[in-house]
């Protein structure tokens, strides 16, 4: 596993806080080491640093309880959705109290006509989409797992359908939020858009919890389309690949995924989920809109990849064969862990403008035979964001090295190319060393912004900025 910085430990403040909330919330106040292990657990090669107790509260006002209580006696709060996170977001360094938010499942309200609904944190994409579904109403952010909103919220999640309905920051309207000093604030309401005074919602969204604890939010629905097709089709060459993903979306076709499988992850699916595809570069496509609509941008994206040596192009309207597809790209890590028994799958991502997009993932792909390293890739490459599944052997230690060193590799290469070292996964721990590379003076300013607004550094510390004690 990868060490972590610890942080110093409040013992006397820890041990205070744990006992008043086990007096208010009783069973609801878990301080097994099973547990805790779980709240602690990263599904990356960064080491567990369990909490010294996990509480459920059932409304913001016993999250705000909670905080309360943690910031009196100066005890760190580390926000918890589904614990699906892969830069040890939900570690806790310091110790404190983990607040699983799961609980905090319900749908509170949906307004149909205007295209928007009000949920609490722990409701899932997969609960909301279909509790929406018999109003003809989806929810388009799809990051693959089945994250719970307010995780996705904290992260900035995207996914999948991001390159037509963007981000979770473009379909947030606004929060409930739990800030450090336990305060109920509101970042806005439901108006379509403000001017009204800072942008909080914005500036919570993609915090990871470090600046406040979400407990509610509005989001932007879409309509079901009329009409889905999807399509694949197969590329001598990733570089190909890439190149037909870049034309199309300068062309101005409104795709609404496009997803890239390299040829390892194509072998690999194909394996897993029973496909027969050509063990080539695939790409995975979905368009939206009316029945012609769909088909004649289907069918402009054939004649794109035609010009690139695309081959065994494919469309499809029909549910059975599109969830097929869709759910082989889902599985894909899953599918990637059986080329490799026994090792650990080490995901990493990077996000570069798209003209470099076909430049960046030849160099990752030969950066990584370079090293030995089996390393499929997948991506969103419609924005140009992509992810590398490093299977390493966690006991050969030459094998984690050369792992570590390419995935600082790869974020120095993002950064050098305009982009990001992470598109989506977020900062965490696992990215710190990389936030001043990208950003510069401007990590002077976050830190001020926590400082101001998190002065005792309770809200889950040792999470995106640097410095080892913020």
């Amino acid at each position: 596993m990868v060490q972590v910085a610890e942080l110093p430990r409040n013992e006397a403040g820890i041990e205070m806080a744990v006992g008043i909330l086990k007096q208010k919330f009783e069973d609801r106040l878990q301080t097994g080491q099973a547990i805790r292990e779980q709240h602690g657990h990263t599904t990356t090669w960064i080491e567990n640093q369990s909490p010294d107790a996990v509480v459920f509260p059932h409304s913001t006002e016993e999250v705000s309880e909670i905080v309360k209580t943690c910031s009196q006696h100066r005890v760190p709060v580390i926000p918890f959705g589904t614990g699906t996170s892969l830069e040890g977001h939900v570690n806790a360094p310091a110790g404190g109290i983990s607040v699983d938010l799961t609980q905090m499942n319900k749908v509170l309200a949906v307004h149909a006509s205007d295209l928007d609904c009000v949920v609490q944190p722990g409701v899932t994409r997969e609960d909301l989409n279909t509790h929406l579904r018999d109003q003809g109403l989806f929810f388009p952010i799809d990051p693959g797992a089945n994250a719970s909103l307010g995780g996705m919220a904290a992260t900035r999640a995207s996914g999948t359908n991001a390159v037509r309905y963007g981000t979770m920051k473009d379909n947030i309207l606004s929060l409930e939020a739990v800030m450090p000093d336990g305060q109920i604030i509101r970042t806005g309401h439901r108006a379509r858009k403000t001017s009204a005074g800072y942008d909080l919602t914005r500036l919570l969204i993609g915090a990871e919890g470090t600046l406040g604890i979400i407990t509610e939010l509005t989001l932007r629905l879409q309509g079901i389309p009329e009409a889905i097709t999807s399509a694949r089709c197969s590329f001598p060459t990733v570089d190909a690949a890439c190149q037909a993903v870049m034309m199309t979306i300068q062309y101005g076709v409104p795709v609404a995924r496009i997803e890239l499988l390299d040829e390892v992850s194509v072998k690999a699916a194909n394996a897993y989920s029973g496909l027969s595809l050509p063990e080539t570069p695939l790409l995975l496509l979905e368009f939206h809109g009316s029945e012609t609509g769909a088909i004649e941008q289907a069918e402009t994206f054939g004649q794109i990849a035609e010009e690139f040596g695309g081959a065994d192009f494919a469309a499809t309207s029909t549910t059975e064969e599109r969830n097929k597809l869709w759910q082989a790209r889902h599985d894909m890590y899953w599918a990637s862990l059986q080329l490799r028994p026994g090792a650990r799958g080490i995901s990493t991502d990077a996000c570069v403008p798209i003209s470099r997009l076909a430049e960046c993932v030849r160099a990752t792909r030969e950066r990584a035979e370079e090293l030995g390293l089996l390393a499929p890739i997948v991506g969103h490459v419609g924005d140009g964001n992509f992810h590398t599944l490093l299977l390493i052997d966690m006991e050969n230690e030459d094998e984690v090295s050369k792992a570590n060193g390419f995935v600082g590799w790869l974020n120095d290469l993002a950064i050098a190319m305009e982009g990001t070292c992470t598109g989506e996964h977020g900062i965490g721990q696992g990215k710190r060393p990389y936030l001043v590379k990208e950003l510069g003076p401007a990590v002077t300013y976050m830190d001020a912004i926590k400082k101001a607004l998190d002065p005792n550094n309770i809200m889950n510390p040792g999470k995106i900025l640097p410095k080892t004690d913020r």
